[in-house]
Protein backbone atom coordinates (compact mmCIF):
# COMPACT_ATOMS: atom_id res chain seq x y z
CA UNK A 1 0.00 0.00 0.00
CA UNK A 2 3.14 2.09 0.19
CA UNK A 3 3.25 2.70 -3.55
CA UNK A 4 7.55 2.60 -4.03
CA UNK A 5 8.33 0.07 -1.44
CA UNK A 6 5.99 -2.53 -2.92
CA UNK A 7 6.70 -1.60 -6.32
CA UNK A 8 10.66 -2.20 -4.84
CA UNK A 9 9.22 -5.87 -3.54
CA UNK A 10 7.46 -7.00 -5.87
CA UNK A 11 10.71 -6.04 -8.41
CA UNK A 12 12.90 -8.25 -6.05
CA UNK A 13 10.20 -11.18 -5.80
CA UNK A 14 11.41 -14.53 -7.36
CA UNK A 15 9.60 -17.85 -7.29
CA UNK A 16 13.10 -19.23 -6.09
CA UNK A 17 13.07 -16.88 -2.83
CA UNK A 18 9.15 -17.83 -2.29
CA UNK A 19 9.65 -21.29 -2.52
CA UNK A 20 13.15 -21.16 0.12
CA UNK A 21 10.75 -18.95 2.56
CA UNK A 22 8.05 -21.96 2.88
CA UNK A 23 10.56 -24.82 2.96
CA UNK A 24 12.22 -23.26 5.88
CA UNK A 25 9.19 -22.94 7.23
CA UNK A 26 8.11 -26.28 7.02
CA UNK A 27 11.92 -28.10 7.71
CA UNK A 28 12.15 -25.75 10.86
CA UNK A 29 8.36 -27.22 12.33
CA UNK A 30 8.28 -30.68 10.38
CA UNK A 31 5.10 -29.44 9.34
CA UNK A 32 3.37 -28.30 6.04
CA UNK A 33 0.72 -25.61 6.72
CA UNK A 34 -2.50 -26.74 4.99
CA UNK A 35 -3.25 -22.77 4.37
CA UNK A 36 -2.08 -20.88 1.32
CA UNK A 37 0.66 -18.43 2.91
CA UNK A 38 0.95 -15.72 0.32
CA UNK A 39 4.03 -14.34 -1.72
CA UNK A 40 4.43 -11.14 0.08
CA UNK A 41 3.31 -9.31 3.29
CA UNK A 42 1.63 -5.90 3.20
CA UNK A 43 2.86 -2.59 4.04
CA UNK A 44 0.99 -0.25 5.98
CA UNK A 45 1.26 3.61 6.02
CA UNK A 46 1.53 5.28 9.33
CA UNK A 47 -1.60 7.25 8.27
CA UNK A 48 -3.76 3.91 8.10
CA UNK A 49 -2.11 2.20 11.12
CA UNK A 50 -3.19 5.00 13.07
CA UNK A 51 -6.52 4.62 11.94
CA UNK A 52 -6.55 1.03 12.67
CA UNK A 53 -5.21 1.78 16.52
CA UNK A 54 -7.94 4.58 16.50
CA UNK A 55 -10.60 1.72 15.89
CA UNK A 56 -9.33 -0.56 18.32
CA UNK A 57 -9.25 1.95 20.82
CA UNK A 58 -12.96 3.13 19.92
CA UNK A 59 -14.16 -1.10 20.01
CA UNK A 60 -12.15 -1.43 23.21
CA UNK A 61 -14.23 1.68 25.05
CA UNK A 62 -17.33 -0.43 24.58
CA UNK A 63 -15.84 -3.79 25.86
CA UNK A 64 -14.40 -2.53 28.51
CA UNK A 65 -17.96 -0.73 29.62
CA UNK A 66 -18.89 -1.95 33.52
CA UNK A 67 -22.09 -3.33 31.65
CA UNK A 68 -20.62 -5.47 29.39
CA UNK A 69 -21.08 -8.41 30.50
CA UNK A 70 -24.76 -7.92 30.89
CA UNK A 71 -25.05 -7.04 27.56
CA UNK A 72 -23.59 -9.63 26.38
CA UNK A 73 -25.67 -12.57 28.24
CA UNK A 74 -27.65 -13.28 25.07
CA UNK A 75 -24.53 -14.66 23.90
CA UNK A 76 -24.81 -17.70 25.55
CA UNK A 77 -27.25 -19.14 23.52
CA UNK A 78 -27.94 -22.57 24.85
CA UNK A 79 -27.65 -23.88 28.86
CA UNK A 80 -24.53 -25.73 28.42
CA UNK A 81 -21.85 -23.06 26.90
CA UNK A 82 -21.22 -21.47 29.84
CA UNK A 83 -17.86 -22.36 31.78
CA UNK A 84 -17.58 -21.51 35.51
CA UNK A 85 -14.47 -19.02 36.88
CA UNK A 86 -15.22 -16.14 34.45
CA UNK A 87 -12.48 -13.71 34.54
CA UNK A 88 -12.30 -10.51 34.34
CA UNK A 89 -10.90 -9.18 31.15
CA UNK A 90 -10.70 -11.07 27.76
CA UNK A 91 -6.87 -12.58 27.57
CA UNK A 92 -7.39 -12.56 23.09
CA UNK A 93 -8.82 -10.14 21.28
CA UNK A 94 -8.80 -10.35 17.35
CA UNK A 95 -10.64 -7.21 15.51
CA UNK A 96 -10.86 -8.31 11.94
CA UNK A 97 -10.84 -5.07 9.48
CA UNK A 98 -11.53 -4.37 5.69
CA UNK A 99 -9.51 -1.91 4.32
CA UNK A 100 -11.65 0.48 2.27
CA UNK A 101 -11.39 3.58 0.54
CA UNK A 102 -13.81 6.55 1.34
CA UNK A 103 -15.06 8.66 -0.81
CA UNK A 104 -11.90 10.73 -1.32
CA UNK A 105 -9.85 7.68 -1.80
CA UNK A 106 -8.57 7.49 1.31
CA UNK A 107 -7.66 3.99 2.97
CA UNK A 108 -10.27 3.14 5.80
CA UNK A 109 -10.52 -0.05 8.08
CA UNK A 110 -13.86 -0.95 8.45
CA UNK A 111 -14.80 -4.03 10.99
CA UNK A 112 -15.78 -7.50 10.20
CA UNK A 113 -15.89 -9.08 13.00
CA UNK A 114 -14.32 -9.63 16.38
CA UNK A 115 -13.45 -12.45 18.57
CA UNK A 116 -12.26 -12.87 22.22
CA UNK A 117 -10.36 -16.40 21.44
CA UNK A 118 -6.82 -16.52 20.73
CA UNK A 119 -4.90 -16.57 16.87
CA UNK A 120 -2.00 -17.24 15.38
CA UNK A 121 0.09 -15.30 18.32
CA UNK A 122 3.18 -17.52 17.83
CA UNK A 123 3.00 -18.25 13.87
CA UNK A 124 2.42 -15.03 12.95
CA UNK A 125 5.78 -13.82 14.44
CA UNK A 126 7.85 -16.83 12.49
CA UNK A 127 5.99 -15.74 9.36
CA UNK A 128 7.60 -11.84 10.08
CA UNK A 129 10.51 -13.00 10.53
CA UNK A 130 10.93 -16.02 7.97
CA UNK A 131 9.64 -12.69 5.06
CA UNK A 132 12.76 -10.60 6.52
CA UNK A 133 14.93 -13.86 6.03
CA UNK A 134 14.33 -14.46 2.29
CA UNK A 135 13.25 -10.85 0.83
CA UNK A 136 16.05 -9.11 3.10
CA UNK A 137 16.13 -5.62 1.78
CA UNK A 138 13.02 -5.80 0.16
CA UNK A 139 11.56 -4.63 3.48
CA UNK A 140 12.88 -1.69 4.95
CA UNK A 141 13.78 -2.00 8.35
CA UNK A 142 11.44 1.40 8.79
CA UNK A 143 8.73 -0.89 9.10
CA UNK A 144 7.61 -3.41 12.37
CA UNK A 145 4.94 -6.04 12.51
CA UNK A 146 4.23 -4.37 16.52
CA UNK A 147 2.41 -0.82 16.56
CA UNK A 148 3.59 -0.01 19.71
CA UNK A 149 7.70 -0.19 19.32
CA UNK A 150 7.80 -3.95 20.56
CA UNK A 151 10.75 -5.95 19.44
CA UNK A 152 9.99 -9.89 18.87
CA UNK A 153 11.55 -10.36 21.77
CA UNK A 154 9.09 -7.83 24.04
CA UNK A 155 6.64 -9.64 22.32
CA UNK A 156 7.42 -13.27 22.64
CA UNK A 157 8.26 -12.57 26.51
CA UNK A 158 5.04 -10.81 26.98
CA UNK A 159 3.35 -13.81 25.68
CA UNK A 160 5.08 -16.22 28.24
CA UNK A 161 4.44 -14.00 31.00
CA UNK A 162 0.61 -14.30 30.03
CA UNK A 163 0.41 -17.64 29.30
CA UNK A 164 3.26 -19.80 31.99
CA UNK A 165 4.34 -16.79 34.09
CA UNK A 166 6.49 -18.93 37.08
CA UNK A 167 4.18 -21.81 36.63
CA UNK A 168 6.29 -24.97 35.58
CA UNK A 169 5.77 -25.56 31.38
CA UNK A 170 5.23 -29.38 32.10
CA UNK A 171 1.87 -27.82 33.81
CA UNK A 172 0.53 -25.77 31.02
CA UNK A 173 -1.04 -27.58 28.17
CA UNK A 174 -2.50 -25.93 24.56
CA UNK A 175 -6.10 -27.57 24.66
CA UNK A 176 -7.35 -28.64 21.07
CA UNK A 177 -9.48 -31.24 19.36
CA UNK A 178 -7.23 -33.92 17.52
CA UNK A 179 -4.68 -30.94 17.42
CA UNK A 180 -2.78 -32.58 14.58
CA UNK A 181 -5.48 -32.77 11.95
CA UNK A 182 -6.04 -28.80 12.63
CA UNK A 183 -5.47 -26.29 9.73
CA UNK A 184 -3.92 -24.20 12.57
CA UNK A 185 -1.62 -26.76 13.55
CA UNK A 186 1.74 -25.16 13.16
CA UNK A 187 0.91 -22.41 15.29
CA UNK A 188 0.72 -25.51 18.16
CA UNK A 189 3.93 -26.64 17.05
CA UNK A 190 5.94 -22.85 17.33
CA UNK A 191 3.91 -22.30 20.38
CA UNK A 192 5.27 -25.79 21.75
CA UNK A 193 9.00 -24.89 20.47
CA UNK A 194 8.68 -21.68 22.07
CA UNK A 195 6.95 -22.04 25.23
CA UNK A 196 8.24 -25.70 25.97
CA UNK A 197 4.52 -26.36 26.92
CA UNK A 198 2.54 -29.67 25.45
CA UNK A 199 -0.39 -29.86 23.13
CA UNK A 200 -2.91 -31.90 24.29
CA UNK A 201 -6.08 -33.00 23.03
CA UNK A 202 -9.07 -32.96 25.13
CA UNK A 203 -10.09 -37.04 24.55
CA UNK A 204 -6.38 -37.22 26.45
CA UNK A 205 -6.61 -34.83 29.40
CA UNK A 206 -8.02 -37.13 32.96
CA UNK A 207 -10.35 -35.65 35.17
CA UNK A 208 -9.91 -36.44 39.35
CA UNK A 209 -12.26 -35.07 41.22
CA UNK A 210 -11.85 -31.41 40.41
CA UNK A 211 -8.22 -31.76 39.17
CA UNK A 212 -7.11 -32.68 35.61
CA UNK A 213 -4.12 -34.74 33.98
CA UNK A 214 -2.40 -35.38 31.01
CA UNK A 215 0.16 -38.35 30.69
CA UNK A 216 3.52 -37.14 29.52
CA UNK A 217 6.09 -38.91 26.69
CA UNK A 218 7.51 -41.19 29.81
CA UNK A 219 4.08 -42.52 31.03
CA UNK A 220 4.22 -40.31 34.39
CA UNK A 221 0.79 -38.24 35.42
CA UNK A 222 1.27 -34.17 35.14
CA UNK A 223 -1.06 -32.39 36.85
CA UNK A 224 -2.18 -29.22 35.02
CA UNK A 225 -2.15 -25.73 36.67
CA UNK A 226 -3.29 -23.33 33.33
CA UNK A 227 -4.63 -24.32 30.31
CA UNK A 228 -4.27 -22.32 26.82
CA UNK A 229 -7.77 -22.98 25.08
CA UNK A 230 -7.61 -23.15 21.71
CA UNK A 231 -10.70 -25.28 21.30
CA UNK A 232 -13.44 -23.58 18.92
CA UNK A 233 -17.01 -24.82 20.63
CA UNK A 234 -18.76 -25.07 16.90
CA UNK A 235 -16.59 -27.57 16.72
CA UNK A 236 -16.87 -29.20 19.64
CA UNK A 237 -20.53 -29.23 19.87
CA UNK A 238 -20.42 -31.74 16.94
CA UNK A 239 -17.38 -33.86 17.89
CA UNK A 240 -20.34 -36.14 19.58
CA UNK A 241 -18.11 -39.23 18.62
CA UNK A 242 -15.20 -37.64 20.59
CA UNK A 243 -14.92 -39.44 24.55
CA UNK A 244 -13.74 -37.32 26.82
CA UNK A 245 -13.77 -37.34 30.57
CA UNK A 246 -13.80 -33.29 30.83
CA UNK A 247 -16.64 -30.96 30.30
CA UNK A 248 -15.77 -27.17 30.06
CA UNK A 249 -18.99 -26.87 32.30
CA UNK A 250 -17.17 -28.64 34.89
CA UNK A 251 -16.39 -27.02 38.01
CA UNK A 252 -11.97 -28.47 37.30
CA UNK A 253 -9.12 -26.60 39.58
CA UNK A 254 -7.18 -24.63 36.89
CA UNK A 255 -6.05 -21.52 35.13
CA UNK A 256 -7.98 -20.75 32.13
CA UNK A 257 -5.69 -18.41 29.52
CA UNK A 258 -8.25 -17.18 27.44
CA UNK A 259 -11.48 -18.10 29.34
CA UNK A 260 -14.08 -19.82 27.31
CA UNK A 261 -16.76 -17.41 28.17
CA UNK A 262 -15.26 -14.63 26.31
CA UNK A 263 -15.24 -16.78 22.78
CA UNK A 264 -19.01 -15.91 23.26
CA UNK A 265 -19.38 -12.45 25.08
CA UNK A 266 -16.50 -11.04 22.30
CA UNK A 267 -17.84 -12.38 18.59
CA UNK A 268 -20.82 -11.52 15.87
CA UNK A 269 -23.36 -10.80 19.08
CA UNK A 270 -20.93 -8.09 19.87
CA UNK A 271 -21.09 -6.35 16.29
CA UNK A 272 -24.80 -4.38 16.94
CA UNK A 273 -23.25 -3.11 20.12
CA UNK A 274 -20.60 -1.30 18.41
CA UNK A 275 -21.22 1.96 16.99
CA UNK A 276 -18.26 4.77 15.48
CA UNK A 277 -16.84 5.29 12.09
CA UNK A 278 -14.59 2.09 11.74
CA UNK A 279 -17.60 0.12 12.09
CA UNK A 280 -20.51 -1.28 9.85
CA UNK A 281 -24.28 -0.84 10.83
CA UNK A 282 -25.18 -4.14 12.39
CA UNK A 283 -28.94 -5.35 13.61
CA UNK A 284 -30.01 -8.68 15.38
CA UNK A 285 -32.08 -9.23 12.98
CA UNK A 286 -35.35 -10.54 15.46
CA UNK A 287 -34.86 -6.50 16.80
CA UNK A 288 -35.23 -5.15 12.97
CA UNK A 289 -38.63 -3.36 12.77
CA UNK A 290 -37.62 -2.21 9.34
CA UNK A 291 -36.15 -4.33 7.05
CA UNK A 292 -33.88 -2.25 4.64
CA UNK A 293 -35.03 -1.63 0.85
CA UNK A 294 -31.26 -1.86 -0.03
CA UNK A 295 -30.50 -5.43 0.82
CA UNK A 296 -27.70 -5.69 -1.96
CA UNK A 297 -25.70 -3.30 0.22
CA UNK A 298 -26.00 -6.06 3.94
CA UNK A 299 -24.58 -9.72 4.71
CA UNK A 300 -26.12 -12.13 6.59
CA UNK A 301 -24.69 -14.04 8.78
CA UNK A 302 -25.39 -16.33 11.64
CA UNK A 303 -24.91 -15.81 15.24
CA UNK A 304 -23.07 -18.85 16.34
CA UNK A 305 -21.12 -19.89 13.74
CA UNK A 306 -17.69 -19.56 13.35
CA UNK A 307 -14.73 -19.19 10.06
CA UNK A 308 -17.64 -17.85 7.57
CA UNK A 309 -20.00 -20.87 7.65
CA UNK A 310 -23.54 -20.20 6.55
CA UNK A 311 -22.72 -16.10 5.79
CA UNK A 312 -24.80 -14.77 2.79
CA UNK A 313 -23.51 -12.35 0.81
CA UNK A 314 -26.25 -11.77 -2.04
CA UNK A 315 -29.25 -11.51 0.85
CA UNK A 316 -32.62 -11.02 -0.55
CA UNK A 317 -36.08 -10.61 1.36
CA UNK A 318 -37.45 -13.88 0.73
CA UNK A 319 -34.30 -14.89 2.24
CA UNK A 320 -34.60 -13.15 5.50
CA UNK A 321 -38.37 -14.07 5.72
CA UNK A 322 -37.74 -18.29 5.10
CA UNK A 323 -35.76 -17.42 8.16
CA UNK A 324 -37.46 -19.11 11.29
CA UNK A 325 -34.89 -18.47 13.91
CA UNK A 326 -34.21 -14.74 13.30
CA UNK A 327 -32.92 -14.14 16.83
CA UNK A 328 -30.26 -16.81 15.53
CA UNK A 329 -28.89 -14.25 12.85
CA UNK A 330 -27.44 -10.79 12.25
CA UNK A 331 -27.71 -8.42 9.36
CA UNK A 332 -24.53 -6.22 9.05
CA UNK A 333 -23.92 -3.54 6.02
CA UNK A 334 -21.90 -5.03 3.52
CA UNK A 335 -18.34 -3.79 3.61
CA UNK A 336 -16.43 -3.43 0.22
CA UNK A 337 -12.70 -4.42 -0.15
CA UNK A 338 -10.75 -2.16 -2.07
CA UNK A 339 -7.83 -3.60 -4.29
CA UNK A 340 -4.55 -1.96 -2.86
CA UNK A 341 -2.14 -4.47 -2.68
CA UNK A 342 -0.29 -4.28 -6.09
CA UNK A 343 0.84 -8.17 -7.31
CA UNK A 344 1.86 -9.54 -10.54
CA UNK A 345 -1.73 -9.54 -11.79
CA UNK A 346 -4.48 -8.09 -10.55
CA UNK A 347 -4.59 -6.00 -7.17
CA UNK A 348 -5.29 -7.83 -4.25
CA UNK A 349 -7.70 -6.78 -1.39
CA UNK A 350 -7.02 -7.44 1.97
CA UNK A 351 -7.90 -7.67 5.76
CA UNK A 352 -6.47 -6.68 8.84
CA UNK A 353 -6.43 -8.60 12.00
CA UNK A 354 -5.30 -6.70 14.98
CA UNK A 355 -4.38 -8.92 17.33
CA UNK A 356 -4.62 -7.72 21.24
CA UNK A 357 -3.15 -9.49 24.54
CA UNK A 358 -4.47 -8.17 27.79
CA UNK A 359 -1.12 -7.52 30.21
CA UNK A 360 -1.75 -8.80 33.83
CA UNK A 361 1.09 -6.41 34.92
CA UNK A 362 -0.18 -3.50 33.50
CA UNK A 363 -3.85 -3.92 33.39
CA UNK A 364 -4.07 -3.05 29.90
CA UNK A 365 -5.41 -4.97 26.91
CA UNK A 366 -2.17 -3.89 23.83
CA UNK A 367 -2.29 -4.26 20.55
CA UNK A 368 0.42 -6.61 20.07
CA UNK A 369 0.47 -8.34 16.76
CA UNK A 370 -1.25 -8.99 13.22
CA UNK A 371 -2.40 -11.02 10.74
CA UNK A 372 -3.51 -9.98 6.97
CA UNK A 373 -5.25 -12.30 4.25
CA UNK A 374 -5.01 -11.73 0.62
CA UNK A 375 -8.12 -12.03 -1.47
CA UNK A 376 -8.69 -11.32 -5.16
CA UNK A 377 -12.35 -13.55 -4.99
CA UNK A 378 -15.72 -11.70 -3.70
CA UNK A 379 -15.03 -13.12 -0.23
CA UNK A 380 -11.63 -13.51 2.19
CA UNK A 381 -11.56 -17.41 1.81
CA UNK A 382 -10.16 -20.21 0.21
CA UNK A 383 -12.90 -21.33 -2.16
CA UNK A 384 -12.98 -17.73 -3.74
CA UNK A 385 -9.01 -18.14 -4.36
CA UNK A 386 -8.71 -20.68 -5.71
CA UNK A 387 -5.81 -21.16 -8.77
CA UNK A 388 -4.97 -17.63 -7.84
CA UNK A 389 -1.42 -16.69 -6.94
CA UNK A 390 -0.60 -13.59 -4.23
CA UNK A 391 -3.33 -14.65 -2.13
CA UNK A 392 -3.52 -16.22 1.87
CA UNK A 393 -2.53 -15.49 4.98
CA UNK A 394 0.25 -12.73 5.54
CA UNK A 395 1.38 -10.36 8.00
CA UNK A 396 1.46 -6.35 7.88
CA UNK A 397 4.69 -4.06 8.37
CA UNK A 398 3.39 -0.82 9.91
CA UNK A 399 5.58 2.35 9.00
CA UNK A 400 7.24 3.87 11.66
Amino acid sequence: MIQKDRQFYNEQFTEEKYRSFLDDIIKTYKHTPPFKIAETPIFIPAVLKHKLVAACHEIMEVIKQPNFKELTEGAFFMPDTKTPDEDENAKFIQLDFGICKDENGALVPKLIELQGFPSLYFFQEVLGRMYRKHFGNAIPAKYSQHVNGMTNLDYLNVLQQEIVGDTNPKQVILLEIEPEKQATAIDFYVTEKALGIKVICISKVIKKGTALFYVDDEGKEIKILKVYNRIIFDELQQRKDLKRAFDFMDEVDVTWIGHPNWFYRISKFTMPLLKGEFVPKSYYLDQLEVIPEDLENYVLKPLYSFAGAGVQIHVTRKMIDDITNKSNYLLQEKVVYAPVVETMDEPAKCEVRMMLLHNSKTNKTEIVSNLVRLSKGEMVGVKYNKDKTWVGGTTGFFEN
